[in-house]
């Protein structure tokens, strides 16, 4: 197989036996690969109703045809599992340079099944795999663990590892890979702790065979050049992502004290400009990337002393206004040891600020936290939480569970703001603010997810999105709010994207006609634009079809109450709800699923050649 490696590691970690298989690639080309593949081997292999934490889910690593090629910013991989956070469709992608290591190693991904009676590492050399003892690692964190398996096996390997949040089976638990990129959200690192394996290290030197490398370097230099002259790498090379904390606030909907307003006072001592003149040591670019994003950073002396990359936007945004903590160093302190714990940024700042606001409104005293009281503004007492909860000491044991969970164990009308969507945290874009974000917000198959339409895009920060049809407005058929289809079209472009293994900011900078070349001419296949974008649409059924399964309903696609029923107290967006009803009815209609259940039709199914799913959850 052209731009794949055509084999498939599947690890029974209970027997301790490791196998090879074919990738399939007629489902390659359906699916593309990372995500898309992955949900495949979910659906069919693991059965209904099982217990995220128990040997029966499966964790799926899969990259896509572009992992570790040389088109822009091909270093990512996703990992797909049933979530222990949200009890439906978990997804992960992840960027770096692991995904290319394990395609150079010899595959495109990883099943693995079971449960190990001992902590293991899985070695993956050149073409062979081994189990190998992990006592000596397991109760180490994320940068020891990944400097000791060097150390061991030697600088060539790259690690994919977790770290004390996955063994203690912290909910939102990430698994973490070149020491500070993540596969962040939905609780895998949770799902690779319940399984014994500490971590997984990859090195090979394989390569990757491009069906027509004359025509994939043209087109492959065609999209370079176009994302080297665009104005996202101007802005985010320079200042990475939190680049965006500006745009946000200056619309009002910056959320601020866990949602309570949109407005922030204090962006100019937390923004990109703030780290570059004060924290700043270095940037840092996933493989094959020109943007080069990433901050590496450090803090010399003090109690918030530490030294890593970030903090991204959203951990900018958790632990500095959602927590209302004004100072870069404990916020970037508090991101480079939730990568150091393996958890993910966005659940714990936003699991630690309702905790805050629960506190203030006295539903969670002290005494049932064990003497500890929180309270917004409190940098201290937000970082010493990080490590309560990756420990799961005294309180937070239970903000472990996330946001969620705690509002549901608290009662007394928490859930109006506890902000989450479908049990995931929401990541800092309040959709009062822009309505066209919170229909993202209700429909994303992993739930309270920015990226998987990201059409904050062109609402908060004015980027236009290339890869989505020009005529999405335009060619709007029924009486129904227009927004709802950039969401849909959104949905699945950038879904390509995770099965790609490409960046999704190469999505907000190339169109389609610039990334099928690449595609095509990777693999030998003859694809046009209109079987890429359908390739999009039929992963998103796929994983819609596992959520539906697990019980998922239109009830699921909804918002906290605070922003269907409290309006923005102040700023640009000040009285503003989200009317959410209406986009959904219209949003099912360009999906094509069932208005009342949310449930793709059978004939929506079939269209996509899904066939094999319409019985396992009843489409009609």
């Amino acid at each position: 197989m052209y731009g794949f490696m055509g084999k498939v590691l599947r690890v029974n970690l209970s027997s301790g036996t490791i196998s090879e298989e074919p990738l399939p690639e007629e489902d390659a080309r359906m699916l593309l690969g990372g995500s898309g593949l992955a949900t495949k081997y979910l659906i069919e292999e693991v059965p209904p109703g099982i217990d995220p934490l128990g040997p029966e889910n499966k964790l799926i690593y899969m990259t896509g045809p572009l992992t570790g090629t040389t088109s822009p910013s091909s270093g990512r991989f996703s990992a797909v599992a049933k979530s222990p956070l949200t009890g439906f469709w978990g997804e992960a992608n992840s960027g770096g340079k692991w995904g290319r290591d394990l395609k150079q190693a010899g595959y495109d991904g990883i099943i693995l099944e079971g449960k190990a009676d001992a902590p293991v590492v899985l070695v993956i050399d050149d073409g062979t795999a081994r189990l190998q003892d992990a006592a000596s690692l397991w109760g180490k964190n994320v940068f020891e663990t990944t400097s000791a398996l060097k150390e061991d096996l030697g600088k060539k390997f790259n690690v994919s590892c977790i770290g004390i949040a996955g063994e203690n089976l912290v909910r939102y638990a990430a698994i973490m890979n070149d020491e500070h990129r993540a596969l962040g959200r939905c609780g895998l690192g949770a799902v690779m702790g319940s399984k014994n394996l500490k971590a997984i290290a990859a090195s090979g030197s394989q390569k990757i065979e491009i069906a027509d490398k004359e025509a994939f370097k043209e087109a492959t230099r065609a999209a370079s050049d176009l994302v080297n002259e665009s104005l996202l790498k101007m802005t985010l090379e320079v200042y990475g992502t939190v680049m965006v904390i500006d745009m946000v606030n200056v619309k009002g909907g910056l959320p601020t004290r866990n949602w309570q307003t949109g407005v922030c006072s204090y962006t100019d001592d937390i923004n990109g400009p703030a780290i570059n003149e004060s924290i700043l040591t270095g940037r840092r670019a996933c493989f094959a990337c020109p943007i080069a994003c990433g901050r590496e950073t450090q803090i010399e002396s003090g109690p918030y002393k530490a030294k890593g990359e970030g903090p991204e936007y959203e951990s900018v945004g958790v632990f500095g206004p959602m927590c209302d903590v004004n100072d870069l160093e404990p916020i970037t302190h508090a991101s480079i040891i939730c990568n150091d714990y393996g958890l993910d940024t966005i659940s714990t700042g936003s699991t630690i600020a309702f905790a805050m606001e629960c506190f203030e409104k006295g539903l969670l005293t002290a005494e049932q936290a064990g003497g500890i009281e929180l309270h917004f503004g409190d940098a201290a007492g937000m970082v010493d939480m990080v490590h309560r909860i990756a420990n799961r000491e005294g309180l937070g044991d239970l903000l472990a569970e996330g946001t969620k969970r705690v509002s549901e164990k608290l009662g007394q009308g928490s859930e109006r703001f506890a902000m989450h969507v479908k049990g995931l945290e929401l990541a800092c874009y309040d959709c009062r603010a822009t309505k066209i974000t919170g229909l993202g917000f209700a429909t994303a198959n992993r739930g309270g997810d920015h990226v998987t339409a990201y059409v904050q895009g062109p609402t908060f920060l004015d980027i236009p999105f290339l890869i989505v049809e020009e005529s999405t407005i335009e060619d709007v058929t029924v009486e129904n709010p227009a927004e709802a289809k950039v969401v849909k079209d959104m949905e699945d472009a950038l879904t390509t994207f995770d099965a790609l293994g490409a960046c999704k900011f190469m999505g907000m900078a190339l169109m389609a006609e610039e990334v099928v070349p690449m595609i095509a001419s990777a693999t030998g296949w003859d694809m046009d634009v209109a079987e890429f974008r359908t390739a999009g649409e039929r992963i998103y059924n796929l994983a819609r079809a596992f959520n539906v399964r697990e019980g998922a309903s239109r009830a699921d696609d909804t918002l906290p109450k605070r922003l269907l029923e409290e309006p923005l107290p102040e700023g640009p967006a000040e009285g503003l709800v989200v009317d959410l009803e209406p986009l959904l009815d219209a949003y099912y209609e360009f999906r094509g699923w069932d208005k009342a259940t949310g449930k793709p039709t059978a004939e929506k199914l079939k269209e996509l050649g899904l066939d094999y799913v319409v019985e396992r959850i009843g489409a009609t």
